[in-house]
């Protein structure tokens, strides 16, 4: 029965990690795409126009 539980762990950590690899492709896409692009999309300008900011350089 030690054979049984060496071997339970790594088995459980492939399958979580099988499912999580699954979810992260399933929510890629999708109806909500272009709302989160954008949304990222503003973050970064917004990131970018402060460092500009801060540099001096705000032209």
């Amino acid at each position: 029965m030690d054979y049984v539980s060496a071997l339970v762990p790594p088995v459980v950590m492939a399958v979580a990690f099988t499912a999580l690899v699954v979810t992260i492709i399933r929510s890629q896409g999708g109806a909500n795409k272009a709302k989160e692009d954008a949304i990222v999309d503003a973050a970064l300008a917004r990131a970018e126009a402060a460092a500009r900011e801060a540099n001096g350089s705000g032209a």
